[in-house]
């Protein structure tokens, strides 16, 4: 992969959508039970307890959004002592959970830093030209709408599945598969990772586009050893095509980005310096 790190298309007003997204993403994140880290022994066990009570109630759960049927069980938080030691207590829900809603509340939550940090750094990245070409509030509508569709198209492919599914990545694919709409041609610098990490520039269209080719490699399982696949890929897939079928009615009215000057060396650098 990639790793990208500024493009090249300044906007023209500020992004407040964009950074108020990735405030709310970093506060849920610190205050999710052990998201943020957990200790060791009895400590570990009732932080682990604690998330998976979270999760229920605030995740969206494919089987819960297509079936509409909540368990009749679930995690309380509270740790209890077994035959095999220390496990989780199971009892009735003590609360009313809408799966509807629950991908509202998903979108903002994320499984650990790396999967935090790597949504935010695409959002800062691409959202803030997003948001300035639609404008505040229809960015935030175009943000959920990714968001929903992402959700329930990964539901529908795994109808029968009980795993909560968090994070905001089938939204943040839906703002690139909408900058690569809107911006095929804006630069991008990216990290390419060869012995060591070399900077390049590249077309977004480049980059979004092979982005979005590993997204579809792996949701069909190839590319993805067995047992290690935890990431949504589907919902990728799925939040980059609405995205990019919502951006396309702004196309045809979007200005160009700025054309970025070359990379200059030695004496051209030091006469273009001097004008």
């Amino acid at each position: 992969m990639v790793i990208p790190v500024h493009d090249v298309n300044p906007a023209r007003r500020t992004p407040y959508v964009t950074y108020a997204l990735i405030a709310a993403s970093v506060l849920v994140f610190l205050l999710t039970p052990g998201a943020a880290g957990a200790a060791g022994g009895e400590s570990h066990v009732a932080q682990l307890c604690q998330l998976h009570a979270f999760m229920d109630h605030y995740a969206a759960i494919p089987r819960e959004m297509i079936h509409h049927q909540l368990p009749k069980l679930v995690p309380t938080g509270q740790v209890g002592a077994g035959a095999a030691g220390p496990g989780c207590v199971m009892g009735v829900p003590g609360y009313d959970k809408s799966p509807a809603l629950s991908v509202v509340t998903a979108m903002f939550l994320h499984g650990g830093w790396l999967h935090l940090l790597g949504n935010m750094l695409f959002l800062l990245i691409f959202g803030n030209n997003v948001e300035d070409r639609m404008g505040h509030v229809r960015f935030a509508l175009f943000y959920l709408a990714c968001g929903y569709a992402a959700s329930y198209g990964f539901a529908l492919l795994n109808a029968d599945s009980g795993d909560p599914l968090i994070g905001a990545s089938g939204a943040i694919a839906g703002v690139l598969g909408a900058y690569l709409v809107l911006y095929p041609k804006a630069r991008v610098w990216v990290l390419v990772p060869f012995l060591v990490f070399l900077p390049l520039r590249l077309p977004a269209w480049i980059v979004l586009g092979f982005w979005f080719g590993l997204q579809a490699v792996y949701s069909s399982g190839r590319g993805v050893e067995a047992g290690t696949g935890t990431v949504a890929y589907a919902a990728h897939v799925v939040g980059f095509v609405a995205g990019m079928l919502l951006a396309w009615p702004l196309k045809a009215g979007t200005p160009p980005p700025p054309e970025p000057g070359r990379l200059l060396f030695g004496r051209r650098a030091r006469h273009r310096q001097a004008w």
